[in-house]
């Protein structure tokens, strides 16, 4: 009998030591948050009612922090807000704000130092922080649904990221919202992540996002930024149903990366649309590329790709290609050129001549931009055909043997409207 009740006993002590038997704690506006803290124990959640908390905060236990109608907590522009330095720690509907501006130091909205694992952050808003969240080697974590902004009057370059994941593996970066940091979302050296739904605006690069493999990229929006999403150094990508639009540079760069999907995203009104360089074995498909000065800049290889049923319209220059040898793209299924010029006498929907995308003319163009005005003329037109005659005066080009007569989205007209400034 008393081994039975030592038994009971012990899943008693389990049950509270796993958070069954949690406390509550209550702080209301003038009381102390850091000592809510440092009296709960392992578990505990802490209610924030709503008022302003001047102060800084270390969590190093398992803890849940949860606002009452976003209460406040200012770092008053010195150090981080929180940091974080225990596993199974939760931040809910708070507003983080004034972190300093100390660059060596990683000052953050929250810092997740290494080790707290299990890190979640929802519903929160992060302002005038020089780093929103650095989370440093904290596995299976999930930022979500947070609202995040640097200090835009600081240069861009003396910002922090609004995002960092460094040596983390299974992150979730969700529906987030980013803008005036420097990078809006900076991963390196992690594995197995998602980001999902994150609207990442006015920064230097929307994404920069280097030697992390295994990982998604899907449903997010990069806007107004110097540079979209830049995925560079990385292999076994699912990047995928993207929106990147008016951005100065790029939309979406593939910089030496491998065995990955691109598919069913949208650049529009970029400087380059997309920007590949060295980039291998990956399939590019079912994309739109719409109203970018150039559409696709193309070099350092980039060869071995499979490239089908994407729409190519109103680029002024639908590829630079920078090769010694002509690339095939349109293998299994042709892409759509608005520039096109050739004929389907079967009606099958595929064009029977060949596109070419770096002709005589085409090269003419970059040389010399006023050639753009007499693209219609027939002189034109003649210069092209007699180019195809005469190889000698053919340049390497991405080649689309039999290119769709009409696009492949249906819905490509939505994005129609948008123009690079």
């Amino acid at each position: 009998m008393r081994a039975g009740f030592a038994a009971v006993a012990s899943m008693l002590l389990a049950l509270c030591a796993s958070s069954a038997c949690a406390a509550v704690l209550q702080v209301r506006a003038g009381e102390s948050i850091g000592a809510a803290v440092r009296a709960a124990s392992a578990g505990d959640t802490i209610l924030i009612a709503r008022g302003l908390y001047n102060e800084r905060l270390l969590i190093d236990k398992p803890l849940t922090l949860r606002g009452q109608d976003r209460p406040t907590i200012s770092a008053r522009n010195s150090g981080d807000v929180i940091r974080v330095a225990s596993s199974d720690v939760t931040i809910d509907g708070l507003i983080l704000r004034d972190s300093g501006a100390d660059l060596d130091r990683q000052n953050a909205g929250v810092h997740v130092l290494p080790g707290s694992d299990r890190f979640v952050l929802r519903n929160c808003v992060l302002s005038y922080t020089l780093f929103g969240v650095f989370l440093d080697k904290s596995d299976h974590s999930t930022l979500s649904g947070n609202t995040i902004t640097g200090k835009r009057d600081l240069q861009s370059a003396a910002r922090g990221n609004g995002i960092q994941v460094y040596n983390s593996a299974h992150v979730d970066v969700i529906d987030n919202n980013i803008s005036y940091a420097r990078d809006g979302i900076y991963v390196d050296l992690s594995r197995h992540a998602l980001f999902r739904g994150n609207k990442i605006h006015h920064l230097r690069y929307g994404t920069h996002y280097m030697n992390t493999n295994h990982s998604t990229w899907e449903h997010n929006e990069s806007y107004q930024n110097r540079g979209g999403l830049a995925l560079m150094e990385v292999r076994n990508l699912v990047v995928r149903n993207n929106v990147a639009w008016g951005n100065e540079d790029h939309g979406i760069m593939l910089r030496t990366i491998q065995d990955s999907v691109i598919e069913n995203n949208v650049v529009a009104a970029n400087g380059r649309g997309f920007f590949i360089y060295d980039a291998e074995y990956n399939v590019l498909r079912n994309n739109v590329v719409i109203n970018n000065r150039t559409g696709v800049h193309l070099s350092a290889g980039s060869s071995n790709n499979a490239v089908d049923g994407n729409d190519f319209i109103g680029n002024e220059e639908a590829v630079k290609f920078v090769a010694a040898r002509d690339v095939t793209w349109g293998r299994t299924r042709g892409n759509y050129w608005s520039g096109y010029n050739g004929w389907d006498q079967g009606g099958d929907g595929a064009g029977d001549v060949p596109y070419e995308a770096n002709d005589l003319v085409d090269r003419l163009n970059w040389q010399y931009p006023l050639v753009k005005l007499l693209l219609s003329s027939p002189s034109v037109s003649t210069l092209r055909f007699v180019a195809r005659q005469f190889p000698v005066l053919r340049a390497p080009s991405v080649v689309d043997p039999h290119p769709r007569m009409r696009p492949n989205n249906p819905e490509w007209q939505r994005w129609n409207d948008k123009h690079v400034h």
